[in-house]
């Protein structure tokens, strides 16, 4: 595809590391927003804080085939690359299925940390991701990397592998996971997936982070995990049932509580951490054919969430 930007497009891994050695003998640091491309306002907020804190940014546009499971269509995720191109130009930043256990080559995998939460869900979802963030780590070298909270499970995982493999580039402490951008009217927090939306689902999508919302401000005044939780799932039932009266039909993945180090449940009965340690507070909900996740760090971020500077 030939598309006209002023901004220095690489397609060869050759032409990328000629410019990123240049970047090394100039001692210029380089921050990374890796993306699957289709960019939105929470994509550019990834770079924003990029541009803001490093000399040089490299976005990466890559659509993953290790990331979809067999149920999920390759083909109809968006590849909006012009598009793209024409917001990371602006300076003024506001296939096919794929049976992924036939897959061969080398991968990358965190063993342990996978198979919770979204990972329950969606199967070999992070043996893709940790693999071709490896390969992007090792070709763009980073300096410091962004990623979005939303994907909260994918970041950590991703700042686990980096320590554990004792990646230079970039080192744990300069993966930086910032806070969701959300849609400023209603709260939706922005991704690719919301543009499947039909108009009617898009305006009942909302009570999704609502729900969530609901169950922090039950767990900050003493709920157990059980109670709070409950009060979600009501909730998305009783939005359920007036979905149905419009012709949205609302499905309630999960929405659970999980250890922000192990990823492990935590405890029906269990009323916040003792220690202070924070949770991961996150669900997934379908709004017709599109399939949307959400969370809410509860307790102390510090060490987790890089705050707006």
């Amino acid at each position: 595809m030939s598309v006209s930007t002023r901004i220095p497009v690489f397609t060869t891994i050759e032409d990328y590391r000629l410019w990123r050695d240049k970047a090394f003998e100039d001692k210029k640091s380089v921050g990374f927003v890796p993306t699957m491309g289709a960019l939105h306002d929470g994509h550019l907020f990834l770079v924003k804080r990029s541009l803001a804190e490093n000399e040089l940014t490299v976005v990466s546009v890559f659509v993953n085939p290790a990331q979809f499971a067999p149920h999920e269509d390759l083909a109809t995720y968006p590849r909006t690359l012009p598009h793209d191109l024409s917001l990371l130009s602006n300076p003024r930043i506001p296939a096919h299925r794929q049976d992924v256990a036939q897959q061969k080559g080398t991968f990358v995998e965190v063993k342990g940390y996978g198979e919770q939460m979204e990972g329950r869900s969606r199967p070999a979802f992070f043996r893709g991701v940790a693999t071709v963030v490896t390969k992007l780590f090792n070709i763009i070298q980073p300096t410091n990397a962004y990623f979005g909270q939303k994907d909260i499970q994918q970041a950590l995982l991703l700042r686990r592998l980096v320590g554990d493999l004792h990646l230079p580039h970039p080192t744990p402490n300069r993966l930086h996971i910032i806070p969701t951008a959300r849609d400023p009217i209603d709260g939706l927090a922005l991704s690719s997936r919301n543009a499947y939306l039909t108009p009617t689902e898009r305006q009942r999508a909302p009570i999704f982070y609502a729900a969530l919302q609901e169950v922090s401000r039950a767990w900050a005044t003493g709920a157990s995990k059980r109670e709070a939780v409950r009060r979600a799932l009501e909730q998305l039932e009783v939005a359920k049932d007036e979905g149905e009266k419009h012709g949205v039909e609302i499905r309630v993945d999960y929405v659970e509580m999980n250890d922000s180090d192990t990823f492990e449940e935590v405890g029906d009965e269990q009323v916040q951490r003792p220690d202070g340690a924070p949770v991961i507070l996150s669900g997934a909900v379908w709004f017709g054919r599109t399939r949307l996740i959400d969370n809410i760090i509860l307790g102390n971020t510090d060490g987790i969430i890089a705050e707006p500077k």
